[in-house]
C-alpha cells in the first residue's frame, strides 16, 4: 500500500472518529436550569420536520420528554455537513430497532435556515428513523443541556429523566448499547 493511500485512509478514519468543531458557534452563552434555586425551570418546545410537537420540562426531579413517557431518551445534537455525525445515524436506527420498547432518540438540528425541506431529503437519503427536530429553540435546548461546543454531543436520560451518561464525539454503538442497557435497568 502506498504511503499517499495509507494518509488517506487514517484521515478519512479520524475524520469520522472524532467531534465536528461548532461550525456556527452554536453555544454562545451557556446557561444552565439549575444555576440558581429561584430560576424558572424552562419547558423546550421543539417542532420535527414532520410538523409534530416535543416537550421537554426541566423539573427539579428532572427532565420530562412528555410525548416519550417511561422511556429511556438519547438527545442527540447534530448537524448535516459533520461526517462524524452522519457515520453514527446506523448505530442509532440499529439501537432503536434493539431496544424499541424502552428508548427512543430525539435528533437535535443545531444549524440555523435549513429548510425542512432540505432535512427530509437528508433523512430520507441516511434512512434516518427517529425524529429531527428544526426550531429556533434547539439552540435554547442546546444551552439548557450545559452547551453544546462541539459535535455530536448526546445526553442520555434514564426513565426518571436525569442525565445518565453524555457523549462528545463519535460513540461506539456498543458502548452505547451498554449504557442503554443500564439506563433502562436490563
Amino acid at each position: 500500500m502506498n504511503i499517499k493511500l495509507l494518509a488517506f485512509f487514517l484521515i478519512l478514519i479520524a475524520s469520522v472518529f472524532t467531534a465536528c468543531q461548532d461550525k456556527d458557534n452554536i453555544n454562545e452563552s451557556v446557561v444552565s436550569p439549575t444555576k440558581t434555586v429561584e430560576q424558572k425551570l424552562p419547558t423546550f418546545n421543539l417542532k420535527t420536520t414532520d410538523d409534530q410537537n416535543i416537550t421537554i420540562e426541566v423539573t427539579k426531579e428532572g427532565w420530562n420528554f412528555k410525548e416519550y413517557p417511561n422511556k429511556v431518551v438519547l438527545l442527540n445534537f447534530f448537524a448535516t455537513w459533520c461526517p462524524p455525525c452522519k457515520a453514527e445515524i446506523p448505530h442509532l436506527n440499529n439501537l432503536l430497532k434493539e431496544y424499541k420498547d424502552d428508548f427512543v432518540v430525539i435528533s437535535v438540528l443545531v444549524e440555523e435556515n435549513k429548510s425542512n425541506d432540505t432535512i427530509k431529503k437528508f433523512i430520507k437519503e441516511y434512512n434516518i428513523q427517529y425524529p429531527i427536530t428544526n426550531s429556533p429553540e434547539n439552540f435554547n435546548l442546546a444551552s439548557g443541556v450545559g452547551g453544546v461546543d462541539s459535535i455530536p454531543a448526546m445526553f442520555l436520560f434514564n426513565k426518571k429523566g436525569l442525565v445518565y451518561q453524555n457523549y462528545v464525539g463519535a460513540v461506539d454503538e456498543v458502548i452505547l448499547s451498554t449504557d442503554i442497557k443500564k439506563a433502562i435497568g436490563k
